[in-house]
């Protein structure tokens, strides 16, 4: 009888923890922030929504600016390129970086992307989960970034290289 009774209690916890990591699986999964949200980004070079705060900002003793980026899922930076490179920090959530001509990677938490100088590439969240990361870009003298064309849908989902 002890045992019956074990075995139904196993398999009662079983199948509520299964039923829970099916139900929220399929939910937009809430980011852990490190930094506040900061402000919208600007349309004309983001599609869907991203917000930026500024960490660090350009000084001529550093010569480096840090923020950070929150992709909202589904948001995405257009194509663009930076003098001095960039390096990408991923802090929570997952997304895609590409650089053109390759194929599009998938990037997550504790990812480091080096986006080299003048190399045209974008980045953003996946469709379903909202990614979070920090930017470093070097060397200010040489200048920030240059926006270029939007990503399309067919660049985003990684049908186009």
């Amino acid at each position: 009888m002890k045992n019956n009774s074990l075995l139904l209690t196993a398999t009662l916890v079983t199948f509520f923890l299964t039923s829970c990591i099916k139900f929220t699986s399929n939910k937009e999964r809430k980011l852990d922030a490190i930094f506040p949200k900061g402000s919208l980004a600007p349309a004309e070079n983001f599609t869907g929504n991203a917000w930026t705060k500024s960490l660090l900002p350009m000084d001529s003793t550093y010569s480096t600016i840090v923020g950070n980026v929150y992709f909202e899922p589904g948001a995405r930076s257009n194509w663009h390129t930076h003098p001095a490179g960039q390096i990408l920090i991923i802090t929570d959530g997952i997304g895609y970086h590409q650089i053109k001509g390759q194929l599009r990677a998938t990037i997550k938490k504790g990812d480091i992307i080096t986006c080299p100088p003048n190399v045209l590439h974008w980045h953003g969240a996946s469709q379903n989960v909202g990614m979070m990361q920090m930017y470093i870009l070097p060397k200010t003298e040489k200048g920030l970034v240059k926006w270029l064309q939007k990503v399309t849908d067919q660049e985003y989902s990684g049908e186009i290289k």
